[in-house]
């Protein structure tokens, strides 16, 4: 199953991913509207020191947001694995049990609503707004183990070559 993953060394906190994930849920589909709309990314960056950090829902296995969800209205879909509170029978009714359980701090209120607001993998779209818009190609849509096998060929060309980041403890 595809996820998004995060290149954080590639991640500059331009927030393109932040913008094109609002445009993504607007009514407009696009960046301005959005922003007139008031529709929020879905997509948080965060400033830990001076590295932006990308952070978005992980659709967790045994989500402990669905297992808060007073009302049953977050759900994970038995076959994506996405966590989503809408299109569900059940509404939201912003109790925020889900908020105080996620442990990324990834969901949020929408704005002016009673209502959990949080990545929903961009139904109908192949790639998600927030990985198809990132200029440096800090966020991925890819299968876990193939971005893995990248982040192993990167390290070894680095280890042959020299350039191997430090803080791996491989490089002496």
């Amino acid at each position: 199953m595809k996820t998004v993953l995060v290149y954080l060394e590639k991640c500059y906190g331009c927030l393109t991913c932040s913008l094109a994930c609002g445009a993504a849920h607007s009514s407009s589909g696009t960046i301005t509207g959005a922003m007139q709309e008031g529709v929020p990314g879905r997509i948080l960056v965060e400033a830990a020191g001076k590295q932006p950090v990308p952070i978005l829902c992980r659709h967790c296995e045994g989500a402990p947001c669905v297992g808060a969800c007073m009302t049953g209205a977050m759900q994970q879909d038995s076959t994506t694995g996405l966590v989503s509170n809408e299109g569900h029978p059940q509404a939201c009714v912003g109790c925020w049990m889900c908020v105080m359980a996620c442990p990324y701090g990834a969901i949020i209120q929408a704005p002016g609503a009673r209502l959990a607001l949080k990545c929903d993998g961009c139904p109908g779209r192949e790639i998600p707004a927030c990985v198809e818009s990132c200029p440096n190609g800090a966020l991925a849509y890819e299968e876990v183990n193939s971005f893995a096998e990248a982040r192993r060929r990167s390290l070894a060309a680095g280890l042959v070559g020299g350039t191997a980041p430090e803080a791996c403890g491989q490089g002496g």
